[in-house]
């Protein structure tokens, strides 16, 4: 560990520096030497006498309700810093001290030192941080500003350094305390009295945890801060610049935290491993591990019940699955004061490429042979379907399906009769028929929350006698469907990471070989031609769309929901549009049709919600228009296409006033603007009512001589870039401020990318990029784009930027070379500063990168619901009755259009009352459960069967089953977003050093897939 100067102007600080440098590693040297080192350090003591903790002065009078509101948040800041200081002090002075000065001694010193180890140095940090506060604090209603102040406190690298040394070092000292509680009944016993002593109660663990959670403190406290803070005011650059600081340093730390976690992890399972061979390949640099989780594994029998469940420990690793026994083993007190690691026995393991994760219900295409049955009965060895989990469920599918065609033949049948009988005609059998198609329904549904939380894998085990080999099938319950989701998802995506293409996918752009990649690096998930080539790639645009029909573990591993749009151009007279599905693993072209003329812009605009009202009015007139594309050509026209689905209709054509070709389009919440060749923006207005754009309501903004290549949309402003300057025209009333962004007047602004309080820009010539401030329009930062030079064609020096996104905390910019590089910049509303390393993607275009598109996507919160249909008779009454009859309500309708009857009292989920046959004997068509004992019973076997009995009500992190508002809540706070990037160019090559790929010049596409978050 080298402790860097820089940013340490001050001399105290150089001094501090330079005595830690002498603060050893503690395991390299003994306890004597590492306690006289550590006394050696500069100790820096904050007397309460010479620096008051920081004061707010009562509040004046006059104050705006912002400024109060700002007040009550420094207010905050102040109590919690002051609280954390208290903690550390606790830690040093209640537990340390005690510990160092005990007689006998209760612990060795070395083992006083590591299990505290960083901590004193932690609280200096504050203790210097808190003099600075109480200055400004003091002033507060002169100055109001406190961002640059974190800036200045928390940028020194001597933060970062003393933090991750305590981070990496936590696991460790939590091993020891535990290991001495067991040991040592002296050193149990301290920590119970200190505890009990305590008003608070807080055990040791709790205090020792509270630097973990600081960065992520301050972050909530400056963003609540920020979004006080009016625009203009002289505190909101250093506010967001401040949050940038802090995001950055807690990534850093929680990157750490992880790796630290993970080596952990690894060894205690290596550590249980009595096989050999795994053991040795646990051991190697290559493991890493992505995801492991407790989950409950179930046996079930063959009518569906569960025989035993026991928890299980599942490891996954870059390239297996393991699945371990958890045998935790200690006093129950001690559990109390520090958590205990439990011991794994490795129940088994598989490579990942072998492993498959099968729904319910779902047909296997392996031979039936290489599988491992329930015992089938005569119906389902027909179909030769894997019954997993609880088969009963989908064998009362089957049911209802075979007992639905024997009913439609009836109907069939009864429609031959010769005479006409009260009680027997095809009304009453499609009466059958629409009541069974709703029952098989609720089925499908009860099927899709039983998937929710269930995971089934298929294993490969040992070869039978013969040779022939096995799998088996285990099933998981897994705490939340969204745990379910992150499962699938990641195991899809190790196993994409494992292709040769993304072994490895990516380098850092610097040459050292010690840097490697992150680990989530985005993947590489495919690649394919599209179009004749001759055509020019010249944009590409995602649409939105939700397919209800997506299957959870579908939809888990699928691309981000909707259509991709492509565009190009041939000769002056000749446009093609391609329209792509993602809605699967792999793109596939449903669609295409041609122009009279190249496009060069695409544009997606959200249906407008403002007009909502007009549109009602108008209603039985115009339907609603829903989002639209708009597409603009060379030769001056816009068109305007509807969204829904592939039917990508044209709703509008209309040309500028000017003839002049669309470089480029974006809307605000009301406007159109449209950037021409000649340097005007021309901007339209929605028709009152109607929701498209009206022509006539032309009006000009002249920006310059040269071409407008690029609009912006910021907030309700819209940047538009002409050669060297960008204009800022206001929404409504079009004026305009401009101001220069590169001193050359001969360069341009190609392409503009806003992230947080940024806008990034890139030009025509060189390989800079420049960040400019979204308020002030400051210049912020430019950096340079770089990729080794081992990848570039001889003679070249630098590369040209080509196209820019940022998509996910990663800045992507392609080359003219055809080579893509990322830079990571912060997620938050801070400003989008690039600190890290920048990394080359080793798959690359033979011709420039003509377009970068994100495509996101949020997952249904029908996914993450844990409610099952039946479920929902108990808690929410008829609630559940309008989802499942709305949702089939356009292909199930009856005949004569009659409403159904709802009992909503009882809970009653769909009702058939057949016309002419209520009073026959039989069972009434209903999906509502029979109030009989026995089926009570089957009942409640049906809810262990959804996945939500596993509560522990006791943890606020858990799902909980039930109604409760809390629970709720929960799930429509979960968002769970996919995401995925996609860039086209001629052609598709490796830069491995090795490789020589054909040059290709077919258009290609090239699709990233980036991990769900949640």
């Amino acid at each position: 560990h080298n402790y860097e100067t820089n940013g340490t102007k001050d001399g105290l600080e150089k001094t501090k520096i330079a005595m830690m440098r002498k603060v050893p590693f503690l395991s390299k040297k003994d306890c004597t030497d590492a306690i006289e080192e550590d006394s050696g350090y500069l100790d820096v003591t904050v007397s309460e006498l010479k620096h008051p903790p920081p004061q707010l002065s009562p509040m004046p009078d006059g104050l705006s309700s912002q400024q109060v509101v700002r007040r009550h948040i420094l207010g905050s800041i102040i109590q919690s810093e002051r609280s954390y200081l208290d903690s550390l002090k606790r830690i040093l002075l209640e537990y340390k001290k005690p510990l160092m000065e005990a007689e006998p001694r209760i612990l060795s010193l070395k083992k006083i030192q590591t299990v505290f180890y960083r901590l004193k140095e932690i609280l200096q940090c504050h203790s210097m941080f808190q003099i600075a506060l109480a200055s400004r604090v003091a002033e507060w209603d002169n100055t109001e500003k406190i961002g640059d102040l974190f800036v200045a406190s928390f940028s020194k690298s001597m933060v970062l350094d003393v933090y991750s040394d305590y981070i990496n070092n936590f696991t460790n000292a939590m091993g020891l305390i535990k290991k001495a509680c067991m040991s040592k009944p002296a050193f149990l016993e301290f920590l119970k009295k200190k505890q009990a002593a305590s008003t608070d109660r807080i055990t040791l663990y709790g205090l020792m945890v509270k630097p973990i959670q600081r960065f992520p403190q301050f972050i909530l406290l400056l963003q609540d801060m920020l979004k006080t803070t009016p625009v203009g005011h002289q505190d909101r650059l250093p506010l967001q610049l401040a949050l940038t600081e802090l995001e950055t340093l807690a990534e850093k730390l929680n990157e750490q935290k992880r790796l630290a976690e993970q080596l952990a992890e690894i060894q205690q399972l290596t550590r249980s491993v009595s096989d050999r061979n795994l053991s040795k390949q646990l051991n190697s640099d290559q493991k890493q591990l992505i995801l492991s989780e407790t989950l409950i594994e179930t046996v079930y029998g063959e009518k569906g019940q569960v025989l035993k469940s026991k928890e299980r420990k599942v490891f996954l690793l870059n390239d297996m699955l393991v699945c371990a026994n958890i045998n935790v083993k200690g006093p129950p007190d001690i559990s109390s004061l520090v958590p205990i690691g439990p011991k794994y026995a490795v129940k088994w393991s598989a490579p990942l490429l072998q492993v498959q994760v099968v729904e319910v219900g779902q047909e296997t295409p392996q031979r039936k042979d290489s599988i491992y049955h329930f015992q089938p009965d005569a119906n389902t060895a027909q179909n030769y379907n894997l019954f997993l989990g609880p088969p009963r469920l989908y064998q009362e599918l089957q049911e209802l399906q075979h007992d639905l065609s024997v009913v439609e033949e009836v109907t069939l049948l009864v429609g031959t009769l010769q005479g006409s009988y009260q009680n027997l005609n095809t009304t009453v059998g499609q009466d059958w028929c629409m009541a069974l198609q709703r029952l098989i329904r609720i089925k499908e549904d009860e099927i899709q929350c039983a998937n929710k939380c269930r995971l089934r894998l298929m294993v490969p085990g040992k070869p039978d006698k013969s040779g022939h080999p096995v799998s088996f099938t285990v099933v998981f319950s897994t705490p939340s469907p969204i745990s379910k989701i992150s499962w699938v998802n990641r195991l899809h995506l190790a196993k994409i990471a494992l292709r040769d293409e993304n072994l490895p996918g990516w380098v850092c752009v610097e040459d050292d070989e010690k840097t490697k990649p992150p680990f989530w690096c985005p993947l590489l998930a495919c690649q394919f031609d599209l179009f004749i080539c001759f055509l020019q790639l010249q944009a590409a645009l995602y649409n939105p769309v939700h397919c209800s029909l997506l299957g959870f573990s579908a939809a888990s591993t699928s691309l981000p929901q909707g259509y991709l749009w492509v565009a190009s151009g041939g000769d002056d007279s000749h446009g093609q549009v391609e329209i792509f599905s993602l809605n699967r693993p792999t793109p596939r072209s449903v669609k295409s049709f041609s122009l009279g003329s190249p496009v060069l812009c695409l544009e997606y605009i959200t249906e407008p919600s403002t007009e909502e009202e007009l549109e009602t009015q108008t209603s039985e007139v115009l339907p609603k228009i829903g989002n639209t594309i708009c597409v603009g050509l060379l030769d001056g026209n816009i068109l305007v296409y509807g969204s829904v689905d592939t039917a990508a209709q044209c709703l509008l054509t209309f040309c500028n006033p000017e003839g002049c070709p669309v470089l480029c389009l974006k809307h605000s919440a009301n406007f159109l603007f449209a950037g021409l060749s000649n340097g005007k923006v021309a901007v339209y207005n929605r028709k009152s009512g109607e929701g498209l754009w009206d022509p006539d309501s032309c009006r000009h903004v002249v920006i310059g001589c040269a071409p407008v290549l690029k609009l912006l949309q910021i907030d309700e402003c819209v940047w538009a870039s002409c050669a060297n300057q960008v204009s800022v025209i206001e929404g409504s009333s079009l004026r305009t401020q401009s101001f220069e962004v590169h001193p050359d007047p001969m360069v341009s602004v190609t392409h503009m990318v806003r992230a947080g309080g940024g806008v990034w820009m890139a030009f025509s010539e060189g390989s800079s990029l420049r960040l400019f401030h979204t308020e002030t329009l400051e210049h912020l930062q430019e950096i340079n784009i770089s990729t080794p030079s081992a990848y570039l064609s001889p003679g070249q020096k630098s590369v040209c930027v080509t196209s820019l996104l940022i998509c996910q905390g990663l800045l992507w910019v392609g080359t003219a070379q055809g080579i893509i590089v990322t830079l990571p910049v912060p997620r938050l509303e801070g400003i989008p500063k690039i600190t890290g390393k920048g990394m080359t993607s080793l798959n690359a275009h033979n011709g420039p990168v003509e377009f970068l598109v994100a495509t996101s996507s949020i997952l249904s919160q029908d996914f993450l619901k844990r409610d099952s249909p039946t479920e929902g008779v108990d808690s929410s009454g008829g609630g559940e009755d309008k989802k499942v009859t709305n949702s089939s309500q356009e292909s199930l309708q009856q005949a004569d259009g009659s409403p159904q009857a709802e009992d909503k009292t009882k809970g009653v989920l769909l009702q058939y009352q057949l016309r002419s046959t209520s009073q026959l004997p039989g069972k009434l068509l209903t999906a509502r459960l029979e109030e009989s004992s026995g089926s009570t019973q089957d009942s409640l076997e049906h809810t262990l069967e959804d996945g939500s009995i596993y509560e522990l009500s006791d943890d606020p992190e858990v799902w909980v089953r039930g109604p409760g508002p809390s629970s709720k809540e929960e799930t429509r706070r979960e968002k769970v977003t996919s995401a995925a990037v996609i860039s086209g160019g001629k052609g598709f090559r490796r830069l491995a050093k090795s490789s020589n790929s054909p040059d290709s010049s077919e258009n290609m596409l090239m699709v990233w897939q980036l991990p769900i978050t949640v």
